[in-house]
């Protein structure tokens, strides 16, 4: 998994990478739970829960490279199907994407789980 991810910046970089997380998830999850709590769930209904879903693990920093492009096609789909506003949705799957490719940053799952180990070897 170490693969995916060129590095786990923390500081500034780090920071940064959690506020565009928050940003773009955010919303999304918004979005998803409105719908599921007022509208029935037609097609473009069930594209915003499921965009939802993916947005929850991408706001943690779980499986980022995966979520980012499953939360970006899932926004691309309701571009194609949704009437009014596509561009938010644009902008949002714009910043899953980005998110897939610059990865999730230190304050995240990932880095947790994936990043690098400090190993110390006890003396004898």
């Amino acid at each position: 998994m170490q693969r995916l991810f060129a590095t786990f910046p923390e500081g500034w970089p780090g920071t940064g990478l959690l506020l565009v997380r928050a940003v773009a998830a955010i919303p999304v999850v918004i979005q998803g739970i409105e719908r599921l709590l007022t509208a029935p769930l037609r097609t473009e209904g069930i594209l915003e829960v499921v965009a939802a879903c993916f947005a929850v693990p991408l706001l943690l920093g779980l499986w980022t490279p995966v979520s980012g492009i499953l939360m970006a096609v899932a926004e691309l789909c309701l571009v194609l199907l949704h009437a009014s506003d596509p561009w938010m949705h644009v902008r949002l799957g714009a910043l899953g994407a980005a998110l897939a490719m610059l990865g999730p940053g230190a304050w995240s799952v990932d880095a947790h789980l994936f990043g690098r180990k400090r190993i110390e070897i006890p003396r004898q």
